[in-house]
């Protein structure tokens, strides 16, 4: 899909797509463990921080918004290096574009902004049931390496930049 855009989100750009997009990713995630909440109002208060203002849960990390004319179609977090090693969080695509590249460009450039930031890795952790995610990683050079959350379910995956 040649027509997609990521975009950094900046202190001027529009957050009601990115809301929308970290909403459905929370939502589905607490679904996938086990603990459906029906909106946003059940999330625990961490993740509805995310939602509430983005701006501020990030204020520290890039945010990058994937777009295909004016929709946001996916989502993408990547943390500050701290010795030598960033974290990608939240990757989100619109599930009716998934398999179209969306979620390979926003890692792509989540790569090139941590290797400009002065990371030497990139770490992400996934849960294990999110296989296409897991095929996604692996296409694109993440190995699996020891957990350094030890939730169950977890897979930790880190790759050089």
């Amino acid at each position: 899909m040649n027509d997609v855009a990521v975009h950094r989100l900046g202190p001027d750009s529009p957050d009601a797509g990115l809301v929308a997009l970290l909403t459905a990713y929370h939502l589905r995630t607490e679904e996938e463990k086990g603990v459906p909440v029906s909106d946003p109002a059940g999330l625990p208060a961490r993740y509805r921080a995310e939602i509430e203002d983005p701006r501020a849960a990030f204020a520290d990390d890039v945010v990058l918004v994937a777009r295909h004319g004016d929709a946001a179609v996916g989502c993408l977090v990547v943390t500050v290096p701290a010795d030598g090693r960033a974290e990608l969080k939240r990757l989100w695509t619109v599930p009716e574009l998934r398999g179209h590249g969306v979620a390979s460009r926003l890692v792509g450039a989540a790569l090139e902004h941590a290797a400009g930031a002065g990371a030497r890795t990139v770490a992400l952790s996934v849960w294990e049931w999110r296989t296409g995610a897991l095929a996604l990683y692996g296409r694109l050079g993440f190995a699996v390496v020891d957990p350094w959350d030890e939730r169950d379910g977890l897979v930790c995956m880190e790759r050089a930049v």
